[in-house]
């Protein structure tokens, strides 16, 4: 199937929507994982705690930029690829007329999302990663292109598990 492009266009008396969205090919994306990964969880074992991934919550306060799409897709890549993850999609929203933007980087690892609030100056960013990416190294990707006076990061380890005594005792 030849590449296509579909425009979609939603509207209320808030917002306009305009998605554009290639389609590549007519069946579901894939990611090809190497036969030494096929029986790997990609839990992550650090500092003594087996979990399933990082997950940052980050706050952009004071930030600029939030309206400019072109350059909300370069960071979200130039982010993924200094975490050392797998890009497989983008997919992003631009609303008018303040020019919020809200959109997803899905990874092989999980995902990078983004809700911006222009007029407010902040941006609300999810960095999500298992396996040997590392998300910390977005941070200073999104610091670089927005700017912002003030940076909130809070780190929640998704699916820790308990220790081997814990879980002999319930």
């Amino acid at each position: 199937m030849p590449n296509s492009e579909n425009t979609l266009v939603t509207s209320n008396d808030h917002f306009e929507v305009i998605e554009k969205t290639t389609i590549i090919d007519s069946s579901w994306p894939t990611h090809e994982q190497a036969v030494e990964d096929q029986n790997a969880d990609h839990f992550i074992c650090r500092d003594g705690k087996v979990f399933a991934g990082t997950h940052l919550i980050i706050d952009l306060w004071g930030a600029s930029h939030l309206d400019n799409l072109p350059l909300m897709e370069a960071t979200l890549r130039e982010a993924v690829e200094k975490a050392k993850a797998t890009l497989l999609h983008i997919h992003l929203h631009h609303f008018t007329p303040n020019g919020g933007i809200s959109g997803v980087a899905v990874l092989a690892e999980s995902h990078i999302s983004v809700h911006s609030w222009p007029e407010r100056n902040y941006a609300a960013f999810d960095v999500f990663m298992c396996g040997d990416a590392e998300p910390e190294k977005a941070i200073d990707v999104l610091k670089a292109a927005f700017t912002p006076t003030s940076v909130k990061v809070d780190t929640i380890l998704r699916g820790e598990t308990l220790e081997a005594d814990e879980r002999l005792e319930a």
